[in-house]
């Protein structure tokens, strides 16, 4: 599979949101904007025969405009805190946690914006913990 990164994959990102010309583009262009303004360091990716997925130090979400709603699926969720309550589905798992906009639905951007810094910090420390635990074998 051939990830798309930078310019690629935001340029397919942009695509992605003009061609859904309805509340769930505006709903996506609105959560990027959030993913994009939480950490400079982030990259957007185009993975997965057309989704857009937001990393730093590994995945943080990825994105879907599906029929009836926006999904955004934290990798990590289940690890990550979440004091303003931002996520609404997957509960019962022991990893990722979602975020299900649907039509009326206002991205809360501060809200998001901590909880992409709850996951950047998170996908950070991991990676630190791999790279300490790399040296010391």
């Amino acid at each position: 599979m051939a990830v798309k990164k930078g310019l690629v994959a935001t340029d397919e990102i942009d695509k992605l949101i003009a061609e859904t010309n309805d509340w769930r583009g505006d709903t996506l262009a609105r959560v990027r904007k959030a993913f994009l303004a939480a950490d400079k360091a982030i990259v957007e990716e185009w993975k997965w025969m057309g989704s857009p997925v937001w990393s730093c130090d590994g995945i943080i979400a990825v994105g879907n405009a599906h029929k009836k709603h926006v999904k955004v699926t934290f990798a990590n969720g289940a690890h990550i805190a979440d004091p303003d309550k931002v996520f609404n589905n997957g509960f019962n798992g022991n990893k990722w946690r979602s975020i299900d906009y649907f039509e009326g639905d206002k991205v809360a951007t501060t809200a998001l914006k901590n909880l992409v810094k709850s996951a950047v910090e998170y996908n950070r420390t991991k990676a630190r913990e791999a790279k300490e635990k790399k040296k010391t074998h």
